[in-house]
Formats: structure tokens, sequence, C-alpha cells
């Protein structure tokens, strides 16, 4: 009698769920490591005095966009393990994601005008387009 594929690959399955809760506790421990750090970079702005500096505060903000990117992907590695819909939690994460390089995009990093100004289209189109697929999302019910 030939074996079923369903209890073949059950403990391939099964694997596959303990590793994603693995690198989903790993991102927790990131995640702590991380926010203990921006602690530190704030209390640095604030005995140096830098707390009024642009960049200075950019750079934190950068950091907490990460910190953020950090929490989305372990809340799709979660509803992964939990066979939940996904499609969502990663769209959240690319906005954070392109959000974060836009906040942190500078003109003087670039070549010329142009460079510049096309990396900020791009910029722009991502945007547009995750925030769009992001409302749609929330206006579909998605079972799968």
């Amino acid at each position: 009698m030939p074996a079923d594929i369903r209890d073949v690959t059950e403990p391939s399955v099964t694997a596959m769920q303990w590793l994603v809760l693995g690198a989903a506790y790993f991102l927790l421990v990131l995640f702590v490591i991380g926010l203990f750090d921006m602690l530190l970079s704030l209390y640095e702005l604030f005995v140096t005095g830098r707390f009024t500096d642009p960049i200075a505060v950019v750079d934190l903000l950068d950091t907490v966009l990460l910190l953020l990117i950090i929490v989305e992907v372990h809340r799709t590695l979660i509803a992964y393990a939990r066979e939940e819909p996904v499609l969502r939690i990663v769209v959240s994460a690319g906005i954070i994601a392109v959000s974060r390089e836009v906040i942190s995009f500078r003109v003087a990093d670039y070549s010329g005008g142009d460079e510049a100004l096309s990396v900020a289209l791009a910029f722009a189109v991502l945007i547009l387009t995750l925030v769009f697929g992001y409302f749609l999302l929330d206006r579909i019910d998605i079972t799968t």
C-alpha cells in the first residue's frame, strides 16, 4: 500500500513550524538589543546636547523604524506559524521599510540631481503602490 503524501510531508511541515518559531524568538532577542541600543542613543543625545541636531534625530528615528520592521517581520513569522494570513503584515512592513529609506534620503548622497530625482520618484511610486495595496487589502476579506 503506497504511503499518503500528507503522512510523508507532515514531519517536514512540523519541523518548518519549529524553525519559524526559532527565527521569531531570534528576532525577539534582536529587538531587545535594538531597544537597548536606541535607549543608549537617546541618552547620548540628551547628554551631549545633540537632541536638536536634525541629522542625529533622523538617525534615531531610523533606529526606531528598524525596530518596527523587526516587529512586523516577527508578526509575519508568528502568523505564518499559526497558518494565518500574512499578506497585510508583509505590506505594512514594506511601507515601514520604504518610509525608513525616504526619511534617511539625502540628495547629497547621489552624484547628481537627476539621479537623486530618479531615486525620489522611485520611492514615491513604491510608497503610493504599497499604500494603495494596503488600502485594497483593508477593503477585501482574505481567508487564505
